[in-house]
């Protein structure tokens, strides 16, 4: 909860009467009363205010009606849940306009590729919209098999298995493989989806730095032997930092340790490696040097879902019994397993769209580091990510590029520290040079003018 946030819950709180009382005795001594006997009746929301006055939806409320004030009063178009129309390509519709989209991580392309769409078309036919039920208990759709055969086989693993979401992808298995009295070390950029995971399994969750071996050694040599099962949890490429995660190097600390080693590739795979089989391709890794591969469909492969790659009988295990992302759990829709499919054979046909992203990225990089940009920590990914401290600043320059035709997000805490606020650039194989280069001289000035804001709004 940010600082703003918490000031505000306090006030709600203290205006509710909530804390523990207390009187002064005679001599001079405070008595403190039993805590529910200091306490004045509770109060009665009524039928739909059960949470308008919970701290995290107060706070949230007043945020995006500030924002929506400012963007009013200056009269500056709001980037923040803008309405477009079409796909979510490097070109958009929106504001009746055509605008260079930066904001979708549809690294590939392949979203709208004709094939891809061919094949959601053709098994929303076959299969309808919905599989309508788990796969345990109405019956496989071949669709799903293949799919998972072939991400086995891209990690040279026993098995795999298709979810409906990345994120509960990672959340469900680690709430279904630890719990109390097990750990999981984590990157302390690990995505909330992991956090969730930890919460949910009841386990503990230890931090070691960023992409640091050294960090994590010292953290297994404290505390390993402290618990029974133990999982390092690492990302192939950091969706905020565009930092390339030390999969290989980490992984061999883990197994010093005898922890097991799960691996986020959502924003990896069909990004690194040669043919864009992801991090285990990128550093020549086995398949068994991590327990658990974990990746989405909705990013490089134009889909939607999430997926994880591992040993036979853990998948075999996990479809039967795993809550949230398997057992008695919604299958994904066929149109999203064909579509991923398709992608798959796009990939494999067309390496070189994987060359073009990175040729992309590097151009986009060298771009704005000759244009003096705060880059932060990224490596000249797909992701990068430029720094623009403070709320309103971010905000000012997402909506001056909206303004002259180009659409990138920002980002403010609690998703990155105060003080670390940026706008994330995601690259795609369909950018072409022009777009590129005209973006980057767009979000140089952009960047001087937040300079010249009042300190009040720059803050």
């Amino acid at each position: 909860m940010t600082e703003s946030a918490r000031d505000l819950a306090r006030k709600l709180l203290a205006g509710n009467g909530i804390g523990n009382g207390g009187t002064t005795a005679g001599n001079g001594v405070k008595e403190t009363k039993p805590v529910a006997a200091s306490r004045p009746a509770r109060p009665r929301r009524g039928p739909g205010r059960q949470f308008t006055d919970h701290p995290d939806v107060a706070a949230a409320v007043m945020k995006q009606s500030a924002i929506a004030a400012v963007y009013e009063q200056s009269g500056m178009p709001n980037p923040l849940f803008l309405p477009r129309t079409g796909s979510n390509d490097t070109v958009i519709r929106a504001l009746d306009t055509d605008l260079v989209n930066f904001s979708a991580y549809n690294y590939l392309g392949l979203s709208s590729h004709p094939g891809v769409v061919r094949a959601a078309k053709e098994a929303l036919d076959q299969y309808g919209a919905s599989a309508s039920a788990s796969r345990i208990v109405s019956g496989e759709i071949p669709l799903y098999g293949r799919l998972e055969q072939r991400l086995a086989g891209i990690y040279d693993v026993g098995d795999a298995m298709v979810t409906t979401s990345g994120y509960l992808t990672n959340a469900g298995v680690i709430g279904f493989l630890l719990r109390e009295g097990d750990v999981a070390f984590c990157d302390s950029l690990i995505h909330g989806s992991v956090v969730s995971g930890t919460q949910w399994a009841g386990c503990r969750r230890i931090n070691f730095r960023h992409n640091d071996p050294d960090s994590l050694r010292s953290v297994l040599k404290m505390s390993r032997s402290g618990f029974d099962r133990a999982l390092v949890v690492v990302e192939g490429h950091y969706s905020m930092d565009g930092t390339v995660g030390r999969v290989a190097e980490l992984a061999a600390i883990a197994r010093e340790f005898d922890c097991a080693v799960m691996v986020d590739e959502a924003h990896s795979f069909g990004v690194f490696g040669p043919t864009g089989h992801g991090i285990r391709e990128h550093f020549g890794m086995a398949g068994a040097d991590v327990d658990i591969w974990m990746g989405t469909l909705s990013k490089a492969l134009g889909s939607v879902g999430g997926f994880i790659a591992a040993d036979s009988d853990l998948i075999g295990a996990m479809k039967s019994s795993a809550p949230g992302v398997a057992m008695l759990t919604g299958a994904p829709a066929p149109s999203g397993i064909a579509a991923a499919l398709a992608g798959l054979d796009v990939l494999e046909a067309e390496p070189e769209r994987v060359t073009r992203l990175w040729d992309n990225a590097r151009l986009f990089d060298a771009a704005l580091r000759e244009r003096e940009l705060n880059l932060g920590d990224s490596q000249g990914t797909p992701i990068l990510p430029v720094i623009v401290p403070g709320e309103l600043r971010a905000g000012f320059v997402s909506a001056t590029l909206l303004q002259r035709g180009v659409y990138a997000g920002a980002i403010s805490a609690p998703a990155v520290p105060v003080g670390k606020e940026r706008l994330r650039f995601f690259i795609t194989s369909e950018h072409t040079e022009q777009q590129l280069l005209s973006t980057a001289d767009l979000l140089a000035e952009a960047v001087t003018m937040s300079d010249q804001l009042p300190a009040a709004m720059a803050d």
